[in-house]
């Protein structure tokens, strides 16, 4: 027998991506950042004047190749690395392509967040500094960083502080299995419940401070106004990481329900649905699923809420004027159900019965 087995045979790990996120330490960072982002402004928006005077004058838009080569050789003088100004032609040659149009928004110092974008090879990460095009930053190293990095780029918030994001190519953590699955009702007061009874809620961060706003905009104190949207914002986001992480880490299947928030948030449940957040938290169940090799799926949750999960027979409270009915008692089986596990269980149960759809991108759902 072989010492060493056929190269067909031999394991390779398996590598995967996953993003970090750091917030840059602004006290002389932000300035060659900011003056970093006013040039990737520059290039982008040099790509939208060609663009539209192409299509006037042929009838064609520039590939990402050609606006490659038409931006070559101005590293130097906008500051910037030439990979960084090849990632702006690449970003802005996509987003004609999927939205199919001749000219994008323009990128202005006022109403454009700060945009750095730049491949691995163009940076060296060191413990809690970054370094890019001659210049260090330092941030704020809240976990410690796994992998190779093969991307990433600097961002500003709407307070103007600026973060590095890395995307990392890491080896697979190989996930035990647990051999659990579970439903999960959206809900609002509730802002998700699963199939074997565990709730996930937390307080209602728009009304929390919806009072402070509201003092905050009567002042007419941008700042003010615009801290505190950034602090649900960041509430909301946490809880949605911690959330999201808990669930694919006990769950090796996870059935969700079809409930679109694009579409309730044109009644009158609109604030509250907006506060649930329930677009984030499908959208970070999607991509840690998809890392961990959990599965996710949607199905159609329609009579999820009305259906015994005992019988399946359609007896329970329906309509506006019996949402306030939280638990019933089905008049076929005589089976005690709360309203929104059995929802859960039913939403798992259809799983099961074909009317399924994989879990599609956050931006469709």
């Amino acid at each position: 027998m072989d010492a060493h087995p056929p190269k067909s045979f031999q394991s390779f790990p398996v590598m995967q991506y996953t993003t970090y996120q750091f917030r840059i330490k602004d006290s002389t960072s932000g300035k060659h950042l900011t003056r970093m982002g006013y040039s990737c402004n520059f290039v982008w928006n040099y790509c939208n004047e060609v663009n539209q005077e192409r299509w006037k004058k042929f009838r064609k838009t520039f590939t990402n190749f050609e606006l490659n080569k038409l931006t070559a050789g101005c590293s130097k003088d906008l500051g910037i690395a030439a990979r960084t100004i090849e990632a702006v032609c690449q970003e802005y040659a996509d987003k004609c392509k999927q939205h199919k149009m001749i000219r994008l928004k323009w990128r202005s110092r006022k109403r454009s967040l700060g945009w750095v974008p730049f491949k691995g090879n163009t940076v060296k990460v060191k413990d809690d500094t970054i370094t890019y095009y001659g210049h260090t930053f330092r941030f704020w190293l809240s976990r410690p960083i796994e992998g190779v990095v093969r991307f990433g780029s600097f961002t500003q918030n709407s307070k103007g502080h600026w973060f590095v994001n890395l995307t990392m190519e890491v080896a697979d953590s190989g996930r035990i299995k647990t051999g659990k699955e579970c439903g999960i009702d959206l809900g609002l007061k509730t802002i998700a419940t699963l199939s074997d009874g565990v709730e996930f809620s937390r307080e209602n961060l728009t009304k929390k401070y919806e009072k402070k706003l509201a003092m905050a905009q009567r002042a007419r104190k941008k700042k003010r106004v615009t801290a505190i949207h950034a602090k649900i914002r960041n509430k909301r986001r946490d809880w949605n990481h911690k959330a999201s992480t808990r669930l694919v880490q006990e769950y090796d299947r996870i059935i969700v329900g079809d409930v679109s928030s694009s579409k309730l948030i044109k009644t009158r449940q609109a604030k509250s649905v907006s506060d649930a957040g329930w677009h984030g938290l499908k959208q970070m169940l999607a991509y840690k699923a998809n890392r961990l090799g959990v599965e996710v799926r949607v199905v159609k949750e329609s009579w999820s809420t009305v259906t015994c999960s005992s019988c399946s027979k359609r007896t329970g409270p329906r309509g506006l004027g019996h949402l306030a009915v939280r638990e019933w008692v089905c008049s076929s089986c005589g089976s005690t159900h709360s309203r929104d596990v059995n929802a859960a269980k039913n939403i798992l149960l259809f799983s099961l019965s074909g009317m399924t759809g994989q879990l599609r991108e956050a931006s469709t759902i």
